[in-house]
């Protein structure tokens, strides 16, 4: 059961991923024919800056959720209400927390928003994006018990359709009037409509933990939870000032413009990275469960099979960007948005570099690791900023993402190994070592390597040269892989998962 609920998860969130990408790149060049470049800079810049404000969330939904697996296995339904009214007690907490801060920002804009020239107020612009923020979290704690019970699938089925709905709305009434107030009104409303969706499906679906009376959560497991919220405050600033900072620093050195071209390549780095948290989070409860019933034997075998399909993934998705993304933004919206190719080599290893985390993230998060390394988020964050506006000075937008490469390396190289690996399954760390520099010198190899051949196949035609691209560096990508590893469990592991999906597909069409 529990191979099949990730399972489920992981092919619907990929898919619902993949879709929800197309329709931001659709919706992304309508924007820009429209609205143009600098709209679209402005709205990266509070984008991050919103999200920035989410440290105030504290981590609550982790650490409820991870103490939700327990009692829903245990089927004791009174602690289950307890925690999803703690946690809805939690989030109204963090909504007016967000809007607050928010709004005590306003003064600061002016100072971090370089040559703007749009006729809109950005002070209206930038309250109506915080809205949208506050309105999704009044009733988030619905989720929860969704994500505890691993039937994501249902949020992201529900996401989609918000996605659709709102981006034609959006681009019709942009089309039609050029307003981009009203663009962002809808926004919110369509928001507004998701979320009661959701609740209204978490309502129908498990009634009894919506309904009657609840207990106040005992004192035991809210200190549990609140030690472990203290630790997710540490990791949530660390994530926030990482992830958030790059748009910040890039507009105050560099102009609301220059974000404005970096925000067409950081639509499809999101997307390839929210395909992997999609993926991973899908198994997240899966692995919860494991950590719960099986010895660490076990629990390190499956940690390296889900190790190797992340590092397989991570090399096909990275190498695969850097052949393909500069003709693709060239088909997509025009050569006059492309970025420099050392630009792109940086981004390529920054994408690498942040997909390998989403192993150790995923059984950090599902044992419950919070408090013991809160720590190394502020000094990851640090290290972020220092290094970003070093870089920058010598090496222009790159630096920027130089930096972040050397903060991700703090936790590959010293946060993940001692507080994850050694405390999960207590191995000697220098296996660890090993096998990440194993599999990051076999990615940096591929990814030369396929560079170098597509560089060498030209064509005049950007579609076929984007289509040839990516059968080159998938190809070569795999062939690597199969050289090096195809005597290694974990690869014969992964050929067997696939033989079994594909007999099982076999079965189906049989039957029909």
């Amino acid at each position: 059961m529990r191979t099949k609920n990730s399972i489920r998860n992981a092919t619907v969130s990929v898919i619902m991923t993949i879709l929800m990408s197309l329709i931001g790149l659709i919706a992304q060049k309508i924007f820009i024919d429209i609205l143009g470049t600098e709209y679209l800079g402005i709205s990266g810049l509070f984008s991050n800056i919103i999200s920035m404000l989410g440290i105030v969330e504290l981590g609550i939904g982790p650490a409820i959720i991870y103490n939700l697996y327990r009692p829903i296995k245990e089927k004791n339904l009174e602690k289950v209400k307890s925690l999803v009214f703690f946690y809805r007690k939690g989030y109204l907490c963090v909504a007016f927390a967000i809007l607050g801060l928010g709004l005590l920002i306003i003064p600061f804009l002016p100072y971090i928003m370089k040559d703007v020239s749009i006729p809109e107020n950005v002070i209206v612009i930038y309250i109506l994006f915080l809205v949208d923020t506050f309105v999704s979290y009044l009733i988030a704690y619905k989720q929860s018990i969704l994500y505890a019970n691993q039937e994501n699938y249902i949020i992201n089925i529900v996401h989609i359709g918000y996605l659709v709905v709102m981006n034609f709305l959006q681009l019709l009434f942009l089309y039609i009037t050029h307003n981009y107030y009203l663009y962002l009104i809808i926004k919110i409303s369509c928001r507004l409509v998701e979320n009661c969706v959701i609740s209204y499906i978490s309502s129908r679906k498990y009634p009894e933990v919506f309904q009657g009376e609840h207990k106040p959560l005992d004192k035991r497991t809210r200190k549990g939870i609140l030690r472990r919220t203290k630790g997710l405050i540490y990791h949530k600033i660390g994530t926030f000032i990482v992830d958030g900072s790059d748009n910040i620093i890039i507009s105050s050195f560099l102009g609301v413009t220059t974000v404005g071209l970096y925000s067409n390549y950081s639509l499809i780095l999101n997307a390839v990275n929210n395909l992997m948290n999609q993926a991973f989070s899908a198994v997240t409860a899966s692995v919860g469960n494991l950590l719960i019933d099986d010895d660490k034997e076990k629990r390190y075998s499956i940690f390296k099979n889900i190790y190797f399909i992340n590092f397989w993934f991570a090399s096909i998705i990275s190498i695969c960007f850097l052949c393909v993304i500069q003709p693709f933004i060239s088909l997509w919206i025009g050569s006059r948005f492309l970025l420099p190719i050392f630009v792109v080599v940086i981004l390529t290893v920054n994408l690498y570099i942040k997909l390998m985390t989403r192993t150790m993230n995923t059984f950090k998060e599902a044992s419950g690791i919070f408090y013991e390394d809160r720590y190394i988020p502020i000094v990851q964050s640090i290290m972020n900023i220092v290094f970003s506006i070093i870089f920058l000075h010598f090496f222009g937008l790159s630096g920027v993402f130089m930096g972040t490469i050397i903060s991700y390396l703090l936790l590959h190289l010293y946060s993940y190994p001692k507080y994850v690996y050694n405390s999960i399954f207590s191995q000697n760390i220098g296996k660890y070592f090993i096998q990440f520099l194993k599999y990051l010198f076999s990615a940096l190899i591929m990814g030369i390597i396929s560079y170098v051949i597509v560089s060498y196949i030209a064509f005049n035609n950007i579609f076929l040269q984007i289509i040839i691209n990516v059968i080159v560096s998938f190809a070569f990508v795999n062939l690597i892989i199969f050289m090096f590893f195809h005597n290694s469990t974990e690869y014969r592991y992964c050929l067997g998962l696939i033989n079994k999906f594909v007999i099982k597909i076999k079965l189906k069409v049989m039957k029909e």
